[in-house]
């Protein structure tokens, strides 16, 4: 996973790449829980977006179609985590809502990017 954390990276998001790996996929990390809204302005790959609450768990997915402008918001206002990957991929890894997020996983990549887990409300 390729996390994005700082504004821009979380503005570029997965935008003008061609392709993604099977398995790749972008983390969006927030500060604390809110609704979101994510679109796919210049994104020309076809994803699923999974949003999950500030303890990991998988509420809601969505698709999103390539260039897409449309706004695709949540229904929750609790959400901190989006994860966006190539559509189809929770569908066939059985991911499904009430799955979890690895957090010790996630906490070990914030402290690799110089990020305090405590500032996500992680420890």
């Amino acid at each position: 996973m390729q996390l994005a954390i700082l504004r821009p990276e979380m503005e570029r998001g997965l935008m003008e790449r061609r392709e993604l790996g099977r398995d790749d996929g972008m983390l969006f990390v927030y500060l604390r829980p809110q609704r979101m809204s994510f679109w796919m302005r210049n994104t020309y790959v076809p994803l699923d977006i999974g949003f999950f609450n500030a303890k990991g768990e998988l509420v809601e997915i969505y698709q999103m179609h390539p260039l897409d402008e449309t706004p695709m918001a949540s229904h929750s206002d609790r959400l901190q985590f989006a994860l966006e990957m190539n559509q189809g991929w929770f569908k066939a890894n059985n991911v499904r809502p009430g799955a979890r997020l690895d957090m010790k996983a996630l906490v070990q990549a914030l402290h690799e990017r110089d990020f305090g887990p405590a500032q996500f409300g992680l420890e």
